[in-house]
């Protein structure tokens, strides 16, 4: 089963990032690709943090989701829907959100962003928490391809760097860890989790990146990527925006879980 990470370079025009968005969907549905997720924030990466509130949605209502929606349709796409901004109860707030999208166009499954990012070494800073809201329930979905099933757990960007949020999904066949990585931190830490979470919890690891320099002047640091249950990273894109794609291996899994039965030695 081919699965797409799909990375962009979003900015601060709607409309324009999501026909971005539309045509690597189409370009991921194009290369045989039957589930597809996108970046964090692909929809806008405004000129400050506050930007996303004018144009956070109502579940079931908006042009974003209404895009999604209608690609997962069209193209018979599972779709991961990176994420976007949901109103959140709090006023003045809103839920960085991941939406998946089943091929018929339904939403199946929602995860509201748990670790909320904070960071400042003098040069950068940034705190979601000054205008978000944190969400609190791990979410797994079940996509059924063909013969194929599939246990997908979600989370978002710096969700990664909490082991004990993956482990709640155990046994999942596939992570998503749709994502903005700065560059300061990815060229450190972004492959080095992504593969101990693979390695970890035995399973395949989806993690589509924004990537590159932005109109606000952010630079992301993409190499989305997708990495195997024995850490090999399958595919990866450095920089700028397109689609990565690789099998998921339903053997490999297994083979993996077999020879090393990790999974079945935990003990916490």
């Amino acid at each position: 089963m081919k699965i797409a990470a799909l990375q962009m370079v979003s900015g601060t025009d709607l409309a324009a990032n999501l026909a971005t968005a539309r045509r690597l969907l189409e370009s991921a549905a194009a290369q045989g690709a039957r589930l597809a997720a996108l970046p964090e924030y692909f929809c806008l990466m405004g000129h400050q943090d506050s930007d996303k509130l004018a144009f956070a949605e109502t579940p079931g209502d908006g042009p974003i989701q209404a895009m999604l929606s209608l690609a997962a349709r069209e193209l018979g796409l599972w779709v991961i829907g990176g994420t976007l901004p949901i109103r959140a109860d709090t006023p003045g707030r809103a839920r960085n959100t991941t939406l998946v999208f089943s091929p018929a166009g339904e939403v199946v499954a929602r995860y509201d962003k748990i670790h909320l990012f904070a960071y400042d070494n003098g040069r950068e800073s940034y705190d979601e928490a000054r205008v978000l809201e944190a969400g609190s329930q791990p979410t797994a979905f079940d996509a059924q391809v063909d013969d194929v099933r599939l246990r997908t757990g979600l989370s978002v960007c710096y969700d990664l760097r909490f082991p004990e949020l993956f482990r709640t999904y155990n046994p999942c066949d596939l992570l998503a860890v749709p994502a903005a990585f700065t560059y300061t931190t990815g060229e450190k830490h972004w492959e080095l989790l992504l593969r101990a979470r693979a390695v970890e919890n035995q399973c395949y690891v989806i993690a589509p990146a924004q990537g590159g320099r932005h109109e606000n002047g952010r630079r992301t640091w993409g190499h989305s990527m997708i990495v195997d249950p024995w850490g090999e990273v399958l595919a990866v894109l450095p920089e700028g925006e397109g689609v990565t794609l690789a099998e998921l291996d339903a053997q490999r899994l297994a083979q993996v879980r077999q020879q090393l039965p990790a999974l079945g030695h935990r003990r916490f």
